[in-house]
């Protein structure tokens, strides 16, 4: 492992932490996994030994979308039915944390099942730094072992797509990807060209190139089903971050919904030689974005009833961190964050605490919500328990299936930690940050120097305002020995 990061000047782990894997222990995380993968497995009623027999997973992950940006997590001025409708027909999660409060840490986490104090990846800042250990299993692997057809399509975030070798996606068990080819191009919806399965496509002038993926991805959910092969789909779209560019069509039609933020203009960019248009009215562009997103989920329902996998087919809907303020988006106005403090970049709630709803009717129960505490990390040996796969040596995630299931018993979190780098930072990490129970601890570094630990009751002060370090010592003692156990210092 520390040979192919050190290749790329990559930070390294320095050893695994004993005294987090015994706080994991002690809170009834270790348990035969393979005694109860054939226990859910029977539960579920599918035939564990049959790949044919699995469900199928489309998991779909937006880009800086706030807790509060989705009409069933409060949000009041854009309609997002669509979307909703995964709600309502299955899961609602109150309490779910993304990966990091940025983009490519986060993904590292939900790939790897490892938590953003052990994962590789802890910030964003040279691009193919980020790349993945060839030799672990990932999330796309995973389910690759198991007999699935396993395709990417939108914004990997872990290095350039169009290289061979460990930034790839294929490199780490997808069989196709279509996207972007790179992180800092995903920035504009009009790109120069994509990449399909490490190859460079050049486009024509002026295509919104989030509809030619989306395109690509419900060919690939498409061809599958029709052949009866079981599929994994993730789909992480750049929607809804940095440019605002909305379709042309729906842009004009919010132009005329705000008109008073037509002297506003929204300005990014995506790299040297692509073409990132300013916008006019960016509070009219982010509407179009969302708008037209949500209707291509509408899509995608009923393309799965027409091709009658509906029942069979499991999707998660979530982001990969808190709402931005770039591009001339303003979460404010669209109160993006809902009744949570910060947003991308910050570790409060706002920053890390990610809308996730989970769809699979008849399996998943309709209209349910869940206060259970889970994060990016539990999705690795979530899914390898759905399909009957050991769950992978480097995860220390716990599986959330006997939550979607409403079976068997549910094992906690004894706390979820996060910590944060700033590019270019001299410092082991820029922010920290703890959850346990309903007490939530975090520390930021302010001029490069790590200030006071700040300690909050989430029941009582969910958009912690209320500074309680001073009234409970001896909570914040405990937190802060949760903070140190969890971070797996980086060479």
């Amino acid at each position: 492992m520390k040979q192919w990061r050190t290749a790329l000047n990559c930070p390294v782990p320095t050893k695994w932490n004993p005294r987090y894997q015994e706080a994991k222990e002690k809170a009834g995380h270790r348990e035969d996994t393979d005694a109860w993968s054939r226990k859910t497995q029977q539960e579920i009623g599918k035939a564990g030994s049959d790949p044919s027999q699995r469900p199928n997973v489309i998991y779909i992950l937006a880009d800086d979308l706030g807790y509060g940006d989705l009409g069933c997590y409060g949000q009041k001025k854009l309609k997002t039915p669509n979307i909703d409708r995964i709600a309502t027909e299955g899961m609602r999660f109150t309490d779910h944390y993304s990966g990091n409060t940025v983009c490519s840490p986060s993904r590292a986490v939900l790939m790897t099942g490892q938590h953003p104090g052990l994962v590789h990846c802890r910030g964003n800042g040279s691009e193919n730094n980020f790349a993945l250990n060839p030799n672990m299993t990932t999330l796309p692997r995973l389910f690759k072992n198991g007999g699935y057809a396993t395709g990417a399509y939108g914004k990997w975030g872990l290095g350039h797509t169009h290289l061979e070798g460990i930034t790839n996606p294929l490199t780490h068990g997808f069989d196709h990807f279509s996207g972007w080819k790179s992180q800092g191009i995903a920035h504009t919806y009009y790109p120069k060209n994509i990449i399909r399965d490490g190859k460079e496509i050049p486009l024509s002038k002026g295509t919104y190139v989030h509809d030619l993926i989306m395109a690509d991805a419900f060919d690939f959910i498409r061809s599958n089903a029709s052949a009866k092969k079981p599929f994994f789909c993730y789909i992480p779209t750049a929607v809804p971050h940095a440019a605002m560019h909305g379709p042309p069509d729906l842009h004009a039609k919010w132009r005329k919904v705000y008109p008073q933020f037509d002297k506003k203009i929204g300005r990014y960019g995506a790299g040297k030689d692509q073409d990132c248009p300013d916008v006019q009215n960016p509070i009219a562009g982010y509407a179009a974005m969302m708008e037209n997103f949500d209707n291509q989920i509408g899509e995608l329902l009923k393309m799965l009833t027409d091709l009658g996998v509906d029942d069979t087919t499991m999707i998660l809907f979530s982001s990969d961190n808190g709402a931005h303020r770039e591009g001339g988006h303003d979460p404010n106005f669209w109160d993006s964050n809902g009744p949570l403090r910060g947003i991308k970049r910050d570790l409060y709630e706002g920053g890390i605490r990610a809308p996730f709803i989970v769809r699979w009717p008849g399996k998943v129960v309709a209209g349910r919500e869940s206060a259970h505490l889970s994060a990016f990390w539990d999705i690795l040996p979530t899914m390898a328990e759905l399909v009957g796969q050991p769950v992978p040596e480097q995860s220390d995630g716990i599986s959330i299936l006997p939550t979607f299931l409403g079976k068997g018993k549910q094992k906690q979190h004894p706390y979820v930690y996060h910590e944060f780098i700033q590019a270019r930072a001299k410092i082991p990490f820029t922010a920290r940050s703890v959850r346990s129970g309903n007490w939530k601890a975090v520390q930021v570094a302010k001029n490069g120097t790590l200030q006071p630990i700040e300690l909050y009751n989430l029941e009582d002060d969910l958009a912690e305002t209320k500074n309680l370090a001073n009234a409970f010592p001896e909570v914040l003692t405990r937190l802060k020995g949760f903070m140190d156990e969890a971070h797996i210092p980086l060479n």
